[in-house]
């Protein structure tokens, strides 16, 4: 399955992990030193979500299984994470209206 994945998606891949890496490692030092307790979540794309994006696009067809396996975990649990805070959100406007 990974050869039919065309090249220019691992280079994607590689120029959008060094991108999240430069954008959120300037956020997360603008957060710190606000002390904004926001600041977990630019760590979180600085330690894991760069690095795994980099480590496939980088090594293209010869990724490990498991890598995409936990590119895929990561992205799962940053679908529910956002879908649990839109429920929130829908709630508290509706709650504002009642």
């Amino acid at each position: 399955m990974r050869s039919a994945i065309p090249t220019y998606i691992f280079t994607a891949m590689l120029v959008l992990g060094v991108g999240i890496g430069l954008y959120h490692g300037y956020k997360a030092l603008r957060r710190y030193q606000i002390q904004s307790p926001y600041l977990w979540v630019n760590l979180i794309h600085v330690l894991y979500v760069a690095p795994l994006l980099i480590y496939i696009g980088y090594n293209e067809k010869t990724t490990p299984r498991p890598a995409f396996e936990l590119l895929a975990m990561v992205g799962f649990a940053a679908l529910g994470y956002h879908l649990y805070s839109l429920v929130l959100n829908i709630n508290s406007i509706q709650d504002k209206h009642d």
